[in-house]
């Protein structure tokens, strides 16, 4: 039994559609309708049968059909680029050298036709020492005169759209992976059909008249709303979901980040991409044999494949330091050091080097300073890694900076981020000392999130820095895995529409 409010509530071209159909037999196609009543566009037609279809009032039944097109005439003008081939090896005696072909032939053509007679089997290609020759076959001979079957339906094409349907698959497929010698086109066939509800609402009488949809300033200051129907609003009627515009979860997230560093007084800082392995990796007191430096680890560059150190001062300090400690009492790393090592060009592979350069240019205390950047690691991708990825990265150089004040810091960064528990636990890094690593208690478990610790006094020395430098590098795309209680970091950067379209973080 359809509803009183459902009749009630149907516009006026639902009404003239609901009629239109049903002096038609119950079912028409669009095409049919516009020729046959009063609809002047098939968007008129669509709509209305879109909105009777959620009202239970008809059925959209669609079938749809490829077809294919020609390209560009020149194909069946000029001729396939192996026509024109097997057209002149058999101008030249049935037999040329494949030198020859390119000589006569557009250097792409040649190329492709070379290929073609040999896979529709009209030549052959003879090896003689360094030389190749193609010689035609009986196949070849016979098509001299006559068309190919991709020959024949590329004719067809020429003066009509060609049916999927009535092609061979492998014929067709052949074609279409020629470069835009085929263009598809889908074409859609609709028919619309009354329901049992649909014939019932007919049955019960449906008066075509005007009714006012919406209220206008002149129809409420004229009175004229007075004299009029309006059509009655069904709450209950299907509305298509609104998308709004709105920035991406990543976005948002990295928005709070520094949101949260900026209101407890950081400025934010970014450096470049592509750097020198000294400020990398040597600036940090990394051994130069280190494993992180290895190709497995770490994007090189080919070009530029270095860097040139340019303050000689600073280079000769560091090199100092990882020989023998230099002046700060550390006993280096021993060995050699090596300049074109460190003069390498790579990808940075942490943002720790951000603030080396900003602490190299600003020594002196207090200094508090955050970056949210990319960096790349030659990472195998699986559902915890990526070879690209974000880092948060700060320090805080202050006279009276300790391991205390670096845990206070971190531990009120992530409850402003909404986690309440934070612990701590040792750990190594080459520049920090002491060093340790963050964890968070997430879904009943402890997760980690990155490292931090005290700068070692041979990262500072060269640059003059005379307090501690307090200095963290936390995950981005884990602490956003967490957010959302995501199990793979693939899908943070998956183009999924729906995906965004749900997300409702803002």
């Amino acid at each position: 039994m359809i509803s009183p409010s459902v009749l009630e509530g149907l516009s006026h071209n639902e009404k003239r559609l609901l009629l239109a159909l049903e002096r038609e037999g119950g079912g028409s196609s669009p095409e049919q309708l516009l020729a046959s009543s009063d609809f002047q566009l098939e968007v008129e037609i669509m709509n209305s049968a879109s909105w009777l279809q959620t009202k239970g009032l008809l059925t959209i039944n669609e079938d749809s059909e490829r077809f294919y097109r020609l390209g560009y005439a020149s194909v069946v003008t000029e001729g396939l680029p192996e026509r024109r081939a097997l057209k002149y090896i058999h101008d030249k005696g049935g037999e040329v050298t494949i030198s020859e072909l390119n000589g006569a032939l557009p250097a792409e053509d040649a190329k492709v036709s070379v290929g073609w007679l040999k896979r529709k089997g009209l030549a052959d290609i003879i090896a003689d020492g360094d030389s190749k020759s193609l010689r035609i076959t009986d196949k070849g001979k016979e098509h001299l005169d006559s068309d190919t079957e991709d020959e024949k339906l590329l004719k067809s094409m020429a003066k009509a759209p060609v049916s999927e349907r009535k092609v061979p698959s492998g014929l067709l497929k052949d074609l279409i992976g020629r470069r835009g010698m085929v263009v598809e086109e889908i074409r859609v066939r609709r028919k619309l059909i009354l329901t049992p509800e649909g014939l019932e609402a007919l049955e019960s009488g449906i008066e075509l008249r005007e009714e006012i949809v919406q209220l206008t300033p002149d129809l409420l200051q004229s009175g004229k709303w007075k004299a009029k129907a309006f059509r009655p609003y069904d709450v209950n009627t299907f509305a298509p979901a609104s998308h709004p515009a709105k920035r991406h979860p990543l976005t948002r997230l990295g928005d709070k980040i520094r949101s949260i560093f900026l209101q407890m007084g950081f400025a934010e800082i970014e450096e470049e991409y592509v750097q020198s392995a000294f400020w990398n990796m040597d600036v940090l007191f990394t051994p130069q044999d280190h494993p992180a430096r290895d190709l497995h680890d770490t994007f090189y560059l080919e070009d530029p494949a270095t860097i040139e150190l340019e303050d000689e001062e600073i280079v000769e300090k560091v090199r100092r330091i990882h020989m023998d400690g230099g002046d700060t009492g550390s006993t280096g790393w021993g060995g050699e050091w090596s300049e074109e090592v460190a003069s390498k060009a790579m990808l940075r592979t942490h943002t720790t080097v951000n603030t080396i350069r900003h602490l190299a240019k600003n020594p002196d205390a207090p200094l508090k300073v955050f970056s949210l950047g990319r960096l790349h690691r030659n990472e195998a991708i699986d559902s915890t890694h990526l070879p690209e990825f974000t880092q948060i990265e700060g320090i805080v150089v202050d006279e009276n900076g300790s391991f205390d004040m670096l845990v206070s810091i971190l531990r009120e960064f992530y409850k402003r981020m909404g986690f309440e528990e934070m612990r701590i636990r040792p750990a190594y890094f080459p520049y920090t000392e002491p060093s340790l690593e963050v964890e968070v208690f997430f879904n009943g478990k402890w997760m980690e999130l990155g490292g931090a610790g005290i700068f070692r006094p041979e990262v500072v020395a060269p640059f003059g820095v005379k307090h501690p430098v307090l200095a963290w590098g936390l995950g981005f795309e884990r602490l956003a895995m967490l957010t959302w209680d995501m199990k793979d970091i693939r899908d943070l950067y998956v183009s999924d529409i729906d995906m965004l379209r749900r997300n409702t973080i803002f």
